[in-house]
């Protein structure tokens, strides 16, 4: 049974509008994280620099928000630097 109390029907509003707003932030992650590991695989290192500052940004903004953990956004954006970086080294070395 739902609660019957003012506060609590407030609440569980809110928390429906925080559900909703959580989902498309992590959507909108999951596809930018999806974009920029297209790029990496198809060692396009100029996009993949460029997205990679947009992807870093969307990442602290939404550990700001709380909806992801800042040491998960950090973790993800170090990831992503590592795997851009390593794409400069092996476009300089002749195969």
């Amino acid at each position: 049974m739902a609660k019957r109390i003012k506060s609590g029907i407030k609440q569980h509003r809110q928390s429906l509008k925080r559900r909703d707003r959580n989902t498309i932030v992590k959507s909108d992650l999951k596809t930018q994280v999806k974009k920029i590991t297209t790029f990496i695989d198809n060692n396009d290192q100029k996009a993949a620099e460029g997205l990679l500052k947009e992807t870093e940004t969307k990442l602290k903004k939404a550990a700001s928000k709380g909806v992801i953990k800042k040491k998960t956004a950090s973790r993800k954006t170090g990831r992503l630097a590592k795997r851009v970086s390593r794409l400069s080294k092996t476009a300089q070395v002749p195969a």
